[in-house]
């Protein structure tokens, strides 16, 4: 009996066994990427909406100023790109909080289902692929910018229940990605070592053999797919062997150890998951990732702001309760840090075999499931860019006239140069991509 079962070691490499066919390799496969210009994009999310008095800029084009939640960005206000009036028009099936969270990247409608929420229809998962895994799919599509994982994802404070108000990302319909919500879970996945290289060659020996075995018993539409499986481990064989020469350009972080996944720690646990992510673009393993700061919902207890109550319990108080409103405004402006912790760690770090940092090569789009947590609205949902990955025209705030959030998620895909002409809701698409250069 091998030493480790085939599943153990596509688990280990970061690979689903479904989608053998068709993701890359081990990280000597993206060498050849790094002879291009790099793109990467993060799409990093925080619940419950925003205090919009607290929030918008009042100001339109490049002489904005920040108002107290964006102040920890304003050493990068001319990297920065402030969207206001981009709404969430997809309707159907599921409450606000839920078509927030599960069509907020998808941008279409929740598939019918048995999960109720405070509306008064039941819903299922979304009905379309997210634009980060569109994104994943475009990138893997092409040799120079395939990577190990193709897209990788994060959570913090992330429960274990699986629902429409805690996914954000789909493979497709009825798809959710669950993020990896433990850092030290992260960490093996990254960087964890497979067991020796003979054990693993024995494996890839065994599926071979497998694969010739089922050939003959299966049609001809099985038998085209089996092929795919044999050229990709006949790849992993090769690649395997050329791994094993070379180093990672940025060695691993170091996790302190026995952090506990529970409320108190989500300051700790927000910034170890934050180094690995910086780290994994690093070492070109992707160019892709989400970061999932809790969930639609989410009932973070911000002890170490001096706030007691849950997140989402204070984002339903009236406008005119003042002290709700200022621990709104303390917990957004937390959030806003950590975003400015992870520019600053792309700005800090400089780009592997190429000039300048790779916040150069990097755009991270902070967004939210509503615009107003107390209304439950889903206009005005925050969209705040920040660096130069995309090239787009930033150090800007722009007041839009009520656009479908979909021509922003087109305008990604169009900034990497895939040239869609819809993404989700196709009437939601008519104008076409926003034009943001």
């Amino acid at each position: 009996m091998n030493p480790i079962t085939r599943r153990d070691f596509l688990r280990n490499l970061g690979i689903s066994a479904a989608a053998i066919p068709f993701v890359g390799g081990l990280p000597g496969m993206a060498q050849a990427a790094s002879q291009t210009t790099k793109q990467r994009v993060i799409f990093m999310f925080s619940p419950n909406g925003v205090v919009p008095w607290n929030f918008w800029p009042e100001q339109e084009g490049a002489d904005f100023r920040l108002k107290e939640i964006l102040a920890p960005m304003e050493a990068y206000k001319d990297r920065m790109l402030v969207l206001n009036g981009v709404n969430n028009q997809v309707r159907g099936d599921g409450d606000n909080h839920m078509r927030g969270m599960s069509c907020l990247l998808t941008g279409d409608e929740l598939l019918p289902g048995n999960i109720q929420g405070g509306s008064d229809t039941p819903a299922g998962w979304a009905s379309s692929i997210s634009i980060d895994q569109e994104l994943k799919k475009y990138f893997q599509s092409n040799p120079e910018t395939r990577t190990r994982f193709g897209s990788l994802e994060f959570g913090a404070g992330v429960p274990d229940r699986a629902d429409p108000w805690t996914r954000m990302s789909y493979a497709g319909p009825n798809q959710p990605i669950a993020p990896v919500d433990d850092p030290y879970s992260m960490f093996k996945k990254l960087y964890g070592k497979v067991s020796a290289r003979k054990d693993i060659m024995s494996v890839l020996d065994d599926v071979g053999t497998d694969l010739k075995k089922v050939r003959s018993q299966v049609s001809s539409e099985d038998r085209e797919l089996l092929e795919k499986h044999a050229t990709f481990v006949r790849e992993m064989e090769k690649e395997l062997e050329a791994s094993g020469k070379q180093d990672l350009s940025v060695a691993p972080p170091k996790l302190k150890p026995g952090v506990e996944d529970e409320n108190d720690n989500l300051p700790k646990l927000c910034r170890m998951q934050m180094d690995l992510l910086v780290n994994s673009f690093a070492n070109d393993m992707a160019r892709v990732a989400t970061l999932q700061f809790s969930k639609s919902v989410g009932q973070a207890r911000m002890r170490w702001l001096g706030i007691d109550e849950g997140h989402h319990s204070l984002s339903h108080d009236k406008d005119s309760n003042e002290s709700s409103q200022e621990k709104l405004t303390k917990i957004n402006k937390w959030f806003c840090q950590q975003l400015r912790y992870l520019v600053q760690k792309l700005d800090e770090t400089p780009e592997p075999g190429s000039k300048g940092s790779m916040l150069d090569h990097t755009t991270v789009v902070w967004t939210n499931e509503l615009g107003k947590g107390n209304s439950h609205t889903l206009n005005d949902i925050p969209f705040v860019l920040a660096g130069n990955g995309l090239g787009f025209r930033m150090g800007r705030s722009l007041k839009l006239d009520n656009e479908p959030h979909n021509r922003l998620l087109m305008s990604f895909a169009h900034a990497v140069g895939h040239k869609i002409d819809h993404f989700g809701k196709e009437d939601l698409c008519e104008k076409g991509a926003l034009d943001l250069t």
